[in-house]
């Protein structure tokens, strides 16, 4: 039998889970962050710190920073820990790329992570816009470096290929979870397709990352496990952060992770190669992203 990471993590009961104290947050605030909040809202952008309930939001924010959410805010898959809305999404817009460079500007960011909802509703998947709006930051802020966090796609490699086109400094796909619960927490998504759109990305030449989140029950063993097909699939960042439950509907919490464990992961993961490693119980996929667009 797997031995499981329950013994180095605080477990409350099902009808009455506790969060520990390094899992507090502080409220958003500041001049920072009310000027964020005001270009967001003015172009009518959706952010993924909105949407996905991100526990960083006044954090980034606060320091005049965001991961912006192309594509809408209705995602065609109804992945069980995801906060964004699930359902039929509204048409493309095509002016969108041309809003987010100019908020980009606007904000004077050094370092852009641009993200989307899946589009399974489009023949493309969305990869025409995601081209269109990395392609716009480029021409509008030409020494802005850039990550972009992509849907599977699919696996189709046509649309692929298109954000690999665009060259941006970073593409993520995050795998979220073990091979074991893929089925269970990311609906219409695969543990081997998800492996292999990094791989495809790696093999082009470009910083390959992606992000995954503990505390669904998962094992020591699963998690080192995903940590090395990772690795093996060419993947150089690595981000790990601690599953929170957005809503009542979605996953419970199975176990919360200690600082420790975070920080023995966080050692395991450099031993492995990868360049980056971001874990901490707060940790997202954006999370000092700017640090993983430059060379060592």
């Amino acid at each position: 039998m797997k031995n499981t990471i329950t013994e180095n993590t605080t477990k409350e009961p099902q009808t009455k889970r506790i969060k520990p104290d390094w899992l507090k947050i502080e409220i958003p605030g500041g001049q920072e962050y009310v000027g964020v909040k005001n270009i967001v809202d003015e172009h009518k952008l959706h952010t993924i710190c909105q949407s996905g309930k991100c526990p960083n939001m006044g954090e980034c924010w606060g320091r005049g920073t965001a991961t912006f959410m192309i594509l809408g805010d209705i995602c065609t898959r109804a992945c069980r820990f995801c906060a964004v809305k699930t359902g039929k999404p509204l048409g493309v817009d095509w002016d969108e790329p041309l809003r987010v460079a100019n908020s980009i500007k606007l904000m004077k960011l050094k370092h852009a992570v641009i993200t989307s909802v899946d589009r399974d509703d489009l023949k493309d998947g969305g990869s025409t816009i995601w081209q269109m709006t990395i392609n716009a930051i480029k021409e509008h802020c030409p020494t802005t470096t850039m990550e972009v966090l992509i849907p599977d796609f699919k696996g189709n490699t046509e649309n692929i290929q298109r954000v690999i086109d665009a060259k941006p400094n970073v593409i993520s796909h995050n795998m979220e979870t073990v091979r074991r619960l893929t089925r269970q927490v990311r609906r219409n998504s695969d543990y081997d397709r998800s492996l292999s759109v990094l791989k495809y990305v790696s093999d082009a030449g470009i910083r390959a990352k992606s992000g995954i989140m503990l505390g669904l029950g998962e094992t020591d063993e699963e998690i080192i496990e995903t940590m090395q097909d990772l690795r093996n699939a060419g993947v150089q960042v690595l981000t790990i952060g601690q599953y929170l439950q957005p809503t009542k509907e979605h996953l419970e919490v199975e176990t919360y992770i200690t600082p420790e464990m975070f920080k023995r992961y966080e050692v395991l993961g450099l031993e492995m190669g990868f360049r980056f490693v971001e874990s901490g119980a707060l940790v997202r996929s954006s999370y000092h992203a700017e640090k993983h667009a430059v060379d060592l």
